[in-house]
């Protein structure tokens, strides 16, 4: 039970804002809402464990102020920078996974008419060629694993037939978007699915997500260049979405230059949890790397690798010395005023939780407490996770059903 947990240490915060009734529930209300990710060009691919975009956006729009920069050094699918763009922040994000900073550029990178119009004409041209009476030349490529099945290889083809178009867009930022809503399609179509759907379904889906995209797309970059905007004030800057470890980041030569990050709002992996970040699951458990082969990128590492260490015993040891190594080199890039936040949950938070905070206060963090900001006895703000279909070890079965969003400021 939550109010078994361990209580918050009552340490005010230090050189933030103060936090009162009215933003109080707002915030509150981000958190706890269960309402569908949608807006701008957050549905451009449903990455496993995000969180909503209105707690990245409450937590913003709380705690910075234009052209402060926000750091979310677990990127995922990019909710934090998308959100930090159309707010007009800096943003900068990390991931050790490809897919993640792929998806993170793409939903970032806002597109002129005239490339809109380019891509339009593109696919409506792409549209006639999936075809299964066409050949292709590519076979046997080692990302299509468990999708040369009866019901999937049709799939598989239209896919190999598409990607064999993209090269027709004349610059890379038109490609990197067709092949994201190729990725998209195939995700609807293949992930999760125990009925795949047919060729003519699949073409379908494909035009009505382009429009989907195209439409949120329109929406980020009006936010961004709006001149009665909430970033007005500020000139929009391009996200920077770095493929690499939190691990070591106070040495990167793309932040040196930059200032302190005013916050830095994350989920990091959680430990015990299997999460999926790398692989699709088609008609069961068995697992594809394909959404490499759709974006072109490269992939070889287990499931403990995405995760910081895996469900087991010493996998969960494991994770605890990343995360305090990961925190370790944020406290190094981080300042008096720097705020972390994060939203957590835990295969088993009995014990987990303290090992978790004790973790991120060795690298260098302390516990804060906004006494406004709790719905809980142990005085912090947790959130319910209704039908999550994630999978844990050595946990009571509603443990990874709960979240808990924590505050940190350095020691």
């Amino acid at each position: 039970m939550v109010n078994e947990f361990m209580q918050a240490e009552a340490v005010e915060s230090k050189n933030l804002p103060q936090i009162g009734s009215d933003l109080a529930a707002q915030i509150i209300n981000a958190v706890v809402s269960k309402e569908h990710v949608a807006g701008l060009t957050h549905e451009f691919y449903r990455y496993p464990a995000r969180f909503s975009p209105l707690f990245a956006r409450a937590m913003i729009q709380a705690f910075t102020k234009p052209g402060d920069t926000v750091l979310d050094p677990f990127m995922g699918g990019g909710t934090t920078l998308v959100e930090a763009c159309s707010l007009g922040r800096q943003a900068i994000g990390t991931d050790i996974n490809e897919l993640s900073v792929f998806i993170s550029k793409v939903k970032t990178t806002p597109l002129t008419d005239a490339e809109v119009e380019s891509i339009q004409v593109w696919a409506q041209a792409l549209i006639p060629n999936l075809s299964l009476r066409k050949t292709t030349a590519e076979v046997g490529n080692k990302y299509q694993k468990n999708i040369h099945g009866k019901s999937t290889w049709p799939i598989r083809k239209v896919l190999e037939l598409a990607l064999s178009q993209v090269p027709l867009l004349e610059t890379e930022k038109k490609r990197q978007f067709a092949r994201c809503v190729l990725l998209k399609t195939a995700q609807g179509a293949l992930d999760c699915r125990e009925n795949i759907p047919t060729v003519s379904m699949f073409r379908a889906q494909f035009l009505k997500d382009l429009a989907k995209m195209l439409e949120g797309m329109k929406e980020f970059r009006e936010r961004i260049q709006a001149p009665n905007s909430t970033c007005s004030e500020v000139k929009y800057s391009p996200a920077l979405c770095l493929h690499r470890s939190a691990i070591g980041i106070e040495e990167d030569e793309n932040l040196r230059k930059l200032a302190p990050p005013s916050l830095i709002v994350t989920s990091p992996p959680y430990p015990g949890v299997h999460v999926l970040y790398h692989r699709w699951q088609v008609q069961g458990r068995r697992e594809t790397p394909a959404p490499y082969w759709i974006i072109n990128g490269s992939d070889g590492k287990g499931e403990s690798f995405y995760t910081l260490g895996g469900r087991s015993r010493q996998g969960i040891e494991k994770f605890f010395k990343q995360t305090q190594a990961a925190f370790s080199s944020l406290a190094r890039i981080s300042s008096r005023k720097t705020l972390l936040v994060q939203m957590v949950a835990f295969s088993d938070p009995e014990w987990q939780l303290s090992e978790y905070l004790s973790a991120i206060t060795k690298s260098g963090f302390r516990e804060v407490h906004f006494s406004a900001l709790s719905n809980s006895p142990d005085g912090r703000l947790w959130r319910g996770v209704p039908n999550r279909k994630w999978y844990a070890v050595q946990a009571p079965a509603t443990a990874t059903n709960k979240e808990v969003v924590l505050f940190h400021q350095l020691a």
